[in-house]
């Protein structure tokens, strides 16, 4: 069956592992046809003229307000109407690494498990053992994201289950079946510009009867530092910077559109009273 899969990589700056990225899609031994699409939103590094000279990826061009929403939704723009029925969208990271045989693990997956959206688990390229994420766990009520793995004993971190079946998603490789977009929308920058946007978008798809599935086969390698971090910040950006995996408009905008009618209308006071209670435990 002859089908393709349209990979979706948001970049600014961080050349250096673009380029690496770049070869780890070149290098994948697949069934499938590649189409790498790469959503530069304004970087200074010679970002753009390296993708000017790489006559097989499609290079688009944002001006450094797109933000990983904005980008992957200009990407998913262009790519949705060039999909057929049997095709598929990769998100990715460009800090992320794999082996040759990721992109096929990722569909193989998808397949076996009804069509469902499959994630990466993430190894993190300097830990022993590697594995550092599994996918999140989303609790409502408490205002929390953690990770499968933290519910997992060290020997099962060692050696982990073939699949696991988190509540959401994030962009740092997952496969979607492209018909799922088509049915139930894509991402809501305007909304959720840069964190949680990923885990909104798959916990509606999982509401819509999507299944949500992680591969361990189909994991991708990052350095010790990505994601969520906020080191460096200052108080005020970490509450309110775009940038920022704590940024309180985005947190209460993601778990008002994730909750049921009751959960949207007290998400605020349970936002404050959360924010009081870790300002006190520092």
């Amino acid at each position: 069956m002859s089908f393709s899969v349209f990979v979706l990589v948001p970049v600014f700056n961080r050349l250096h592992h673009t380029k690496t990225m770049v070869e780890c899609l070149r290098a994948q031994k697949t069934e499938a046809r590649l189409v790498i699409v790469i959503i530069n939103d304004g970087s200074t590094d010679g970002t753009a003229d390296y993708l000017a000279g790489q006559p097989d990826l499609v290079a688009l061009k944002g001006d450094g307000t797109l933000f990983w929403g904005g980008a992957m939704e200009c990407g998913l723009q262009y790519a949705l109407p060039l999909c057929s029925t049997d095709d598929y969208i990769l998100f990715l990271n460009n800090d992320t690494y794999f082996a040759p045989g990721y992109v096929d693990e990722l569909v193989r997956s998808s397949r076996e498990n009804g069509d469902a959206a499959v994630g990466s688990m993430i190894h993190d390229a300097d830990a022993q053992p590697p594995l550092v994420s599994i996918g999140a766990r989303v609790d409502v009520n408490r205002i929390r994201v953690t990770d499968i793995i933290d519910e997992l004993s060290a020997a099962e971190r060692a050696d982990p289950a073939a699949f696991y079946f988190p509540d959401a998603l994030s962009g740092r490789g997952t496969l979607f079946p492209a018909s799922v977009f088509d049915k139930y929308g894509t991402l809501m920058p305007k909304l959720l510009p840069h964190y949680f946007a990923d885990y909104e978008l798959s916990m509606r798809f999982r509401l819509k009867g999507v299944r949500l599935v992680v591969s361990r086969d189909g994991f991708v390698v990052s350095p010790p530092v990505y994601g969520n971090s906020t080191e460096g910040m200052s108080l005020r950006e970490r509450l309110f910077s775009i940038r920022s995996s704590g940024n309180l408009r985005h947190t209460l905008t993601f778990f008002c559109l994730v909750g049921t009618p009751t959960q949207r209308v007290t998400a605020p006071l349970r936002l404050l009273v959360k924010a009081i209670w870790q300002g006190v435990r520092r």
